[in-house]
């Protein structure tokens, strides 16, 4: 598979994705109605204002599990080679969890892990 297949494949994807978007042209009818236009929130209707703003604990909260979700990413690849490579992987995720776990002290001195 070399740059051969890249190709093909980005092309590919682009004659899929133009040829679905005129299909959609073709087959759906054009016009708006005034239901698309609404905001939409669980079929209810909003009442008084819509915008409003939200604490930033919980956008560092949502950082924070991200953070934590991604190194199991990292942990499964590791566990599949860790019995082949011996110490050497061992010392390495010891320094990936220390390297970690100081992100979590970190988050847990400024606050960010307190649920409001």
């Amino acid at each position: 598979m070399g740059a051969s297949s890249l190709i093909v494949l980005i092309i590919a994807a682009i004659a899929f994705s133009g040829i679905a978007i005129l299909v959609s042209k073709f087959v759906l009818k054009p016009g708006t109605n005034k239901q698309k236009g609404e905001p939409y929130e669980c079929g209810i209707p909003t009442q008084g204002k819509t915008w409003t703003q939200l604490n930033v604990g919980y956008y560092l909260f949502a950082l924070i599990f991200l953070i934590f979700d991604v190194e199991l990413v990292f942990l499964f690849p590791w566990a599949v080679v860790a019995k082949g490579m011996g110490w050497i992987a061992m010392i390495e995720i010891v320094i990936f969890f220390f390297i970690l776990f100081m992100g979590f002290l970190y988050a847990h001195k400024k606050g960010a892990l307190k649920w409001m």
